[in-house]
C-alpha cells in the first residue's frame, strides 16, 4: 500500500467527533491493516511529522499510536531510517494457510482456499518462472493483434465450441512435432486458458474424488493445488537424479493420475531417464492410469538439444501433453493447450465450452499469425541465448563471492537454478531478510508435500536485467556470509 493510499484510507475513517481518541483510532486502523496483510512486513510508514501534517493531527497523536503498535510488536524502528511494519508480518513469513475459517464458505471452499497460498515477489530477483518481458517483440505482436481487432471476423466474436482456433492448432501441431517430437493431429489439440485450467479439466474429467494422483516431491505447487481442489488423494513420489522414483510400495497401489515434468523437473531441474520413462509408460498402460506431461519450459535448453517429449514415446495413448505460452510469450496472454487422445477430445471440448467458455479467438488468431510469420521461433531463439547469458552471470557472480560454498544445479534448461544449502539451514528466515532488500527467494521446502529431505533456494534469473541480477547476487552472497560465520 502506497503512502498516498494509506493517508486517504485514514482520512476517510478517522472520526474526529467520536468517543474514541484519535490516537486510539489510528492505532486500531493501522493494526487492522497489518493483520489483514494490507501493510506487509518491511513496509515503511510515513514519518510521524509528515503524517501529522497530512491528517491535520498533532504529532504526539501519531507518536502515541506508533509507540503502542511498536510495544505490541507490530512496528519496528530503524535508527536513522524510520518506522516499518515488523518483519513478522512479511507475506513470505506467513505460515501455510490451513483451512481458514471464512463463515461464507462451504467446508470444501475453506479447504480449497486454504490450499491456494500465493507466492510473494512475482517479478524481480530471484522470482522463479518469470520470463523477460522488456525484450519481447511487442511491435510485431501488436501488429498481429491489431490486424484481427481492426478487421474482425464475426465468427471470432461469437460463442465458439471448437476447442480453439483451427489455424492456431495447425501451427501448434507442426511446431510441437519439430521442436518436441510430439505426435498429434491438429484435431487432438484443445486450446485452454492457461495450465491451471488444463489441470482442473484433467482432474475433473479423468478422476473421481478420492482417486490417487501421483505428484513429484518436491514439485510444482500449482499442480498440487489443482489436484487437491478436485478432492483427489495426493501421493507424493520422491525425485532423485533420474526423476520421479516410485518405490515398490507405491507401485502396489497404482494411481489414476500421474503428474510429471520429465524434460526439466520442477524445481530440481533433473531430466527423467529413458528407463524411468519407459517404466512409467508401462505402468500407465497396465493400470489404465493417465500421465499428465507438463512441458512448461523445455524450449529453453542450453547444454543439449531439446529433450524429446514423453508423449512422443507413447504408443498406448496414456499420455496427455500440457503446454502453455506463459514462459515463451508472457504470463498475461493466458493461453495454453492440451494434446489429448482422440477419444477424449470431444468431451473435453464440450465441458470447456460449457463451464468456462472458450478463450478470445482474436487473440488466438493473432498468435497463429505470430507463429506463422516466424516471430515466435525468433523470439525463442533470442531468449534462449539471453537466458543462458544471465544464468552464466548469476553462476559466475555467486562463484566469485562464495566459492564452492553454495552448490548450484546443473542449469541445463529453464529459467531458474536451485542453490543447495546446508541441512537444517533456516530458509524461511533468510527469505524474510532477503525480502527486506527486495530479493524474492523461494525456499525449496515450499515445494515439498512431505518432510523436506534437503534445504535449498529456487533462484529465478530470466526476468532480471544483467546489472540488477549482478547486484542481487552480491546481496544474496552477503546475506549468506553473515549466516555462515
Amino acid at each position: 500500500m502506497s503512502a498516498e493510499w494509506l493517508i486517504d484510507f485514514l482520512r476517510q475513517r478517522l472520526q474526529r467527533q467520536g468517543a474514541e481518541s484519535l490516537a486510539r483510532q489510528l492505532y486500531r486502523l493501522l493494526r487492522e491493516l497489518i493483520r489483514a496483510g494490507q501493510l506487509a512486513g518491511g513496509a515503511p510508514l510515513p514519518a510521524s511529522r509528515a503524517l501529522a501534517a497530512e491528517l491535520a493531527l498533532g504529532r504526539n497523536t501519531i507518536l502515541n499510536a506508533y509507540e503502542q503498535l511498536a510495544a505490541e510488536g507490530y512496528l519496528e524502528s530503524r535508527h536513522g531510517s524510520g518506522t516499518y511494519v515488523a518483519a513478522l508480518f512479511s507475506p513470505s513469513a506467513s505460515p501455510p494457510l490451513r483451512a481458514p475459517q471464512h463463515p461464507g464458505l462451504s467446508q470444501r471452499g475453506q479447504r480449497v482456499s486454504g490450499q491456494c497460498s500465493l507466492p510473494t515477489g512475482l517479478a524481480g530477483a530471484f522470482a522463479p518462472g518469470t520470463p523477460e518481458l522488456k525484450q519481447f517483440p511487442h511491435a510485431q505482436w501488436q501488429r498481429c493483434l491489431q490486424h484481427h481487432i481492426q478487421r474482425p471476423q464475426l465468427d471470432h466474436l461469437h460463442y465458439r465450441h471448437d476447442g480453439g482456433l483451427p489455424e492456431l492448432k495447425r501451427s501448434l501441431s507442426q511446431y510441437l512435432y519439430l521442436s518436441r517430437s510430439v505426435r498429434c493431429q491438429p484435431e487432438q489439440i484443445v486450446i485452454i486458458q492457461g495450465a491451471q485450467q488444463g489441470l482442473e479439466l484433467l482432474a475433473r474429467l479423468l478422476a473421481d474424488p478420492g482417486d490417487a494422483a501421483w505428484v513429484e516431491d518436491p514439485g510444482y505447487s500449482g499442480a498440487q493445488a489443482a489436484l487437491r481442489a478436485s478432492e483427489l488423494d495426493i501421493v507424493p513420489i520422491p525425485v532423485d537424479a533420474q526423476g520421479m522414483a516410485p518405490t515398490p510400495a507405491h507401485q502396489a497401489a497404482p494411481p489414476r493420475l500421474i503428474y510429471i515434468t520429465p524434460s526439466h523437473q520442477y524445481p530440481t531441474g533433473v531430466v527423467m531417464s529413458l528407463a524411468r520413462r519407459l517404466a512409467l509408460l508401462q505402468l500407465a498402460k497396465q493400470h489404465d492410469s493417465w500421465i499428465i506431461e507438463d512441458d512448461y519450459d523445455s524450449e529453453f535448453r542450453y547444454a543439449t538439444h531439446p529433450i524429446a517429449s514423453l508423449q512422443g514415446l507413447a504408443d498406448s495413448e496414456r499420455v496427455i501433453y500440457l503446454g502453455t505460452f506463459s514462459k515463451v510469450m508472457f504470463p498475461a496472454l493466458g493461453l495454453g493447450y492440451l494434446i489429448l487422445p482422440e477419444e477424449l477430445v470431444e468431451p473435453f471440448r464440450r465441458v470447456q465450452a460449457r463451464l468456462y467458455r472458450e478463450g478470445n479467438y482474436q487473440v488466438q488468431a493473432a498468435l497463429a499469425d505470430f507463429i506463422e510469420q516466424g516471430h515466435f521461433a525468433r523470439h525463442i531463439k533470442h531468449m534462449r541465448e539471453l537466458y543462458q547469458l544471465r544464468q552464466q552471470l548469476l553462476r559466475g557472480t555467486l562463484q566469485r563471492a562464495l566459492g564452492d560454498a553454495l552448490p548450484l544445479s546443473a542449469g541445463e534448461a529453464g529459467l531458474h537454478l536451485v542453490a543447495q544449502l546446508p541441512d537444517g539451514f533456516d530458509e524461511e528466515e533468510l527469505s524474510q531478510a532477503a525480502a527486506r532488500q527486495q530479493l524474492w527467494l523461494r525456499p525449496l521446502a515450499k515445494h515439498f508435500i512431505g518432510r523436506p529431505d534437503r534445504s535449498g533456494l529456487v533462484l529465478g534469473y530470466a526476468g532480471v536485467e544483467e546489472q540488477e541480477l549482478h547486484a542481487a547476487a552480491l546481496k544474496l552472497a552477503a546475506l549468506l556470509e553473515t549466516r555462515w560465520k
